[in-house]
């Protein structure tokens, strides 16, 4: 899957907060209420369901997007892989980021739609 291009300059000054994991650490649960997404800035994170790995996601990526979509809880748990660095982004702070980096928001649409058609893939 094609990584999309993240601006941490930009996100950096955008926001300033990062959240540090251990290998291990959860970073949201099946359920958990949802109210922002992540990207990785170091470190590898999977995505569990069910009990199972459904991706592993590196440097760059994003997961939890659907939070800044769907306003629901959380469909899948999220874990750090190895020590990691995350960027959680507001709906503020994306709304923001589309403003100053239009192509912010055309990296979310890429993600989903490349999450989309692996899951179709599989039927």
């Amino acid at each position: 899957m094609k990584r999309p291009s993240i601006d941490f300059e930009l996100l950096d000054r955008v926001v300033p907060e990062n959240r540090s994991y251990k290998a291990g650490d959860v970073i949201f649960k099946a359920g958990d209420l949802a109210k922002e997404m992540f990207v990785i800035k170091q470190g590898s994170v999977t995505i569990n369901l069910g009990g199972r790995v459904i991706t592993r996601l590196g440097e760059g990526e994003l997961f939890g997007e659907m939070a800044l979509v769907e306003r629901l809880d959380r469909s899948a748990t999220a874990i750090a892989e190895t020590d990691s660095v995350i960027v959680p982004i507001t709906e503020k702070q994306f709304l923001v980021m589309v403003r100053a980096a239009p192509n912010f928001a055309l990296a979310i649409m890429q993600t989903l739609a490349q999450r989309l058609r692996a899951i179709n893939a599989t039927y």
